[in-house]
């Protein structure tokens, strides 16, 4: 079983940088503008949870799949 990071548009404002884009360590987090709400990569994210952990609003949050 595999842990992803998701996202709940609900909770994220989309009115500035994400924060948790700087402690992805493999780059899946990614943001087109400051005014848009970030992109999870699935492919690319390990599952690691630092984006969810620092996420201010909880955003992000870590699910189970497979």
């Amino acid at each position: 079983m595999r842990k992803l990071a998701k996202i709940n548009l609900d909770r994220c404002p989309q009115n500035h940088r994400c924060p948790s884009l700087q402690v992805c360590p493999v780059g899946a987090l990614t943001q087109d503008n400051p005014y848009s709400a970030p992109v999870i990569h699935e492919t690319l994210c390990i599952g690691c949870g630092k984006c969810a952990m620092l996420c201010p609003k909880k955003a992000l949050f870590m699910v189970k799949e497979g």
